[in-house]
């Protein structure tokens, strides 16, 4: 019988992304639905949604997300739209039965300042970034969400912590998205209109890991497929997470720089120090996951070719009226 797996925000770059890997697969049924049919920050229809589907794994890749200006300009609906669908997700994957789920976190989880690479057990250890603390809180709590229904019900409920991710699927709106789609954004249109410089918020010294959203799918899947023994046996029971991540990071002028040559812009770059930074590195420790088997495959410079590629064919047009 083939495995009833539900894809929470399959139509986000993550959750696209672990469909498409899904899809490989010859003995999986994929369930998915659109956020117009189910608003996963209200409970009832959440319950009502379980009541009428039997579900063997969920992948709850559904999140509100956004960039430093998103964080800030929004705090209060990034911690309760988040806290809402992890709670109702997770607790209702119970309440049905459900036995297997994985929850996608975030590396923003971990404090400020932290020994580098970031290790799983730096968590809680210190104080969160201002600019997305809101956001990290709720992805610690579904974290702990996980953690706790394991502990108590047996569940086995795991949990993983990506770096920055990018590729297909991006949000590419001109200010709530993340750094990559915002500066492919900001090149390209810098390239249409023959602008002499692009401004790029920051000092463009903070340093940060990126990994393309195809590798993070591929991941997620691999770790789903660990025996119950085996995560646990490199796990703890109230620190299960594992970090996701390619053991690469760079400035954000280099990649910049690097971003400004694959779209083929050639002005200046200029870096508005009044701007925030946010944390000045974040490089995980993905050393726990290179032991269960698995390391990324996608270069940096070729998981930005693919993506500016994607842009091209999904949203240029779009974005330059």
């Amino acid at each position: 019988m083939k495995k009833r797996i539900f894809v929470a925000g399959h139509e986000g770059m993550v959750g696209s992304a672990i469909v498409r890997k899904l899809r490989e697969r010859e003995n999986v049924e994929i369930i998915t639905v659109s956020r117009d049919k189910l608003d996963l920050s209200n409970q009832s229809a959440v319950k009502n949604f379980f009541s009428n589907e039997r579900i063997d794994i969920i992948y709850l890749a559904a999140a509100k997300v956004g960039g430093v200006y998103a964080n800030n300009k929004y705090p209060a609906q990034f911690i309760y739209e988040n806290l809402m669908i992890e709670c109702n997700v997770i607790h209702q994957a119970h309440e049905f039965g459900v036995q297997h789920l994985l929850f996608l976190g975030s590396s923003c989880i971990y404090p400020r300042i932290s020994p580098q690479p970031i290790g799983e057990d730096s968590l809680l250890q210190g104080g969160i970034e201002p600019t997305n603390e809101p956001y990290a809180i709720a992805k610690i709590a579904g974290i702990k969400l996980c953690e706790s229904y394991a502990r108590q019900y047996g569940r086995d409920y795991r949990s993983v912590m990506p770096s920055n991710l990018y590729g297909p699927n991006d949000n590419f709106h001109p200010q709530n998205s993340h750094v990559i789609p915002a500066l492919i954004r900001r090149f390209h249109e810098a390239k249409l209109s023959k602008a002499s410089q692009v401004v790029i918020w920051g000092t463009g010294t903070p340093r940060r890991e990126f990994l393309y959203v195809d590798d993070m799918a591929e991941a997620c899947i691999h770790i789903m497929d660990l025996d119950k023994c085996v995560y646990a046996s490199h796990t703890h029971p109230q620190l299960s997470h594992i970090n996701i991540g390619s053991g690469v990071d760079l400035t954000i002028r280099e990649l910049a720089e690097c971003i400004a040559r694959i779209v083929g812009f050639h002005g200046r770059l200029v870096f508005d120090k009044r701007m925030p930074d946010g944390a000045p590195r974040k490089l995980l420790d993905v050393s726990l996951l290179t032991r269960l088997g698995w390391k990324s495959t996608v270069s940096l410079e070729d998981g930005l070719e693919r993506t500016y590629k994607w842009f091209l064919d999904n949203c240029a047009m779009t974005c330059s009226h």
